[in-house]
């Protein structure tokens, strides 16, 4: 743990990287913590559950897409942090669309799938970007440092998951609470009448709060990460060329 810690202090890129996905990890899973309570106390009705299910199996298949399909095709006509900017701006805009609908006397699950589309899509393909971008600060280390520290690099991704899924766990642990509403997730819990703060606060914490960490996410990575292409491949010819000579 100490090795890890020191090695994310000395290389300021994965510093970045870390921080980005920390903070792009903590805004989707606060809203996929919170997602069914929405199809309970929100869109309601008897087949919530159901409602929940269909929703659920829709984004994952697209999140699935955007991984084999959608980033292989945007990486033929741009690079990677073209793409990752891209998937930022469709995380948000599916955010702002979910945000409208909420507010509407919306009762067809289909309307949902427009925001779903944009948010799974885009985190499919922030999925991958931000490992492909945490992969690039090994050899950045390995020249500022004189240490590669590959093996432990990686291993952050897997702590920061689980720091971003404890920290959304207690987020939507305190929405909950704060709106007064019940955890009861089981497909028997019965769909009940709540109050309008109850359910604009819940709508809020799953749509903004999520949008507020995403613009920060990015504002974080625009100013810090300097790790383009081009700068990948001249870092990695001169550790090359180090471990020639």
């Amino acid at each position: 743990m100490g090795q890890m810690f020191k090695a994310l202090i000395q290389n300021d890129q994965a510093m970045t990287v870390v921080v980005t996905i920390v903070l792009i990890n903590c805004s989707i899973y606060i809203t996929s913590n919170l997602v069914i309570y929405f199809f309970k106390y929100d869109f309601g009705g008897s087949e919530w559950y159901n409602s929940y299910t269909l929703f659920n199996t829709f984004g994952g298949a697209i999140q699935i897409l955007a991984m084999m399909l959608f980033f292989p095709v945007l990486r033929k006509v741009l690079n990677t942090i073209q793409v990752f900017y891209i998937s930022f701006a469709s995380a948000i805009a599916g955010y702002a669309i979910l945000l409208v609908l909420m507010f509407t006397n919306m009762s067809n699950i289909f309307l949902l799938f427009l925001p779903a589309f944009f948010i799974f899509a885009a985190n499919g393909m922030l999925s991958v970007l931000t490992t492909v971008f945490l992969a690039n600060t090994v050899d950045y280390g390995e020249l500022k440092n004189g240490r590669r520290d590959e093996s432990v690099i990686f291993s952050m991704q897997t702590f920061v998951v689980k720091l971003a899924s404890g920290v959304a766990a207690l987020v939507a642990s305190v929405c909950l609470s704060i709106c007064n509403l019940s955890n009861d997730t089981s497909e028997t819990a019965v769909a009940v009448e709540t109050a309008t703060g109850s359910v604009v606060g819940l709508r809020m914490t799953m749509t903004v709060i999520p949008i507020a960490g995403l613009l920060m996410a990015v504002f974080i990575f625009h100013k810090k990460y300097i790790l383009n292409e081009q700068k990948v491949e001249e870092i990695a010819e001169e550790v090359r060329k180090k471990q020639v000579n």
